[in-house]
């Protein structure tokens, strides 16, 4: 009789998978399950509550690995390392998709439902979330009255802050381009980039450029795989609307947000707008 079990690592001795720890298991030392497994705290009675706090936490881990994804891209893009930068990008935007898929749990709230733990939240609202306007401020879309609303947390104000002062993801890229010979105007290479980023005609022209080359050309399949990360950004901002929408309609958003016309005007916002624009000239 074969005494042997196949684990994700390979095979293993039935002993090897029963032998006590000495302390915490390997696998609680990496990856701190009981931490994340502690952070739960409902403080209503409605069966709905737990879905939405874990839902929000997951969504908030995504934004952690999305935002560490387009620094290592920034950082490769800086190096002119264009290959390391379109891997860092491939992943986040894996990172996207999983993203997107997060609001399952809680898409087909009814405003009962929702109603039921609502009043929970108090002044909570994901607008606060100090990840997600990382992310935001890496796209090029920039606030400094979404920055002061973190002057309370002074570790996370002066993080964000850093982010908010620094080139965006998509100044890198277009730096990158301009050292590749690419014609980027000049105004915006020195743009001030604690500003929105908004769309330029000089850029539509570099990436006219590029969409006339070769169908393949590097710089080709990075534009493409920035209009992948452009067009999954502003899925999960639709459904985002979608959701709230059939939770709550259009009543005013918790924290004093104007709720979901705070958020169809976000999400009308376009990504690498320059990348849509120059579509109707190829």
């Amino acid at each position: 009789m074969n005494d042997r079990t196949t684990t994700l690592d390979g095979p293993a001795t039935d002993d090897a998978l029963t032998r006590p720890f000495e302390g915490a298991s390997p696998y609680e030392t990496y990856v701190h399950a009981s931490v994340l497994n502690t952070l739960q705290h409902p403080v209503t009675e409605a069966p709905d509550e737990m879905g939405f706090i874990v839902t929000t936490q997951v969504m908030e881990l995504w934004f952690t690995l999305i935002v560490h994804e387009w620094r290592t891209a920034k950082v490769a893009f800086a190096k002119d390392d264009l290959p390391a930068a379109m891997d860092a990008l491939v992943r986040s935007r894996r990172a996207l998709t999983a993203l997107g898929g997060t609001w399952a749990p809680i898409a087909a709230l009814t405003p009962a439902r929702f109603n039921g733990f609502r009043a929970a939240f108090g002044r909570a609202s994901g607008f606060q979330s100090a990840m997600y306007r990382h992310m935001e401020f890496l796209l090029g879309d920039k606030s400094a009255g979404l920055l002061r609303t973190h002057r309370g947390d002074p570790a996370v104000h002066e993080a964000l802050a850093e982010t908010y002062r620094e080139p965006t993801l998509y100044d890198e890229v277009l730096a990158h381009l301009h050292r590749q010979g690419l014609p980027v105007p000049r105004h915006v290479r020195e743009r001030d980039v604690t500003s929105p980023y908004d769309s330029d005609p000089g850029v539509v022209d570099t990436w006219r450029h590029v969409y006339a080359g070769s169908q393949h050309h590097p710089h080709l399949a990075l534009g493409e795989l920035l209009t992948d990360i452009a067009e999954l950004v502003t899925r999960w901002r639709s459904d985002h609307v979608l959701v709230v929408r059939r939770a709550m309609g259009a009543r005013p958003g918790s924290a004093g947000s104007a709720g979901l016309a705070w958020l169809e005007q976000r999400a009308a916002r376009p990504v690498f707008p320059e990348l849509w624009e120059v579509r109707g000239d190829v």
